[in-house]
């Protein structure tokens, strides 16, 4: 039996209590997010259930685009978002078993692909 444990984050940033600071639905901390390095991202609600599990060969301008981008799945769940967790994971293989993992282990809310517990 192969074992997978969810990694710990690198990066956590929160949606500020002042969103208008900020143009992306009130986070201001995405420079701290890596625009190079590929990973894991999830976004989490103020009940700190997970709703979006995704990934990345690049990681800041992917997660960008699920708050701009017309056609992405949280395109009406976005003002739920209040805490964005990422994870540096190089490997492209390692992310996408991660991500079919993390999905299935916390039952992502939004996620419908890779889901094998519905």
């Amino acid at each position: 039996m192969i074992q997978i444990t969810i990694p710990t984050p690198d990066v956590i940033i929160h949606k500020q209590k002042q969103p208008e600071l900020s143009h992306i639905y009130g986070f201001t901390d995405f420079h701290l997010i890596s625009r190079e390095k590929g990973g894991i991202f999830m976004f989490y609600n103020d009940r700190d259930e997970l709703l979006f599990v995704g990934k990345a060969r690049k990681l800041r301008p992917r997660i960008k685009k699920h708050f701009e981008d017309t056609v992405s799945v949280m395109k009406n769940y976005r003002d739920e978002v209040t805490k964005i967790e990422v994870c540096i994971v190089e490997d492209p293989v390692d992310r996408e078993i991660y991500e079919t993992f993390i999905i299935n282990e916390l039952k992502a809310k939004y996620n419908v692909d890779k889901v094998l517990y519905k």
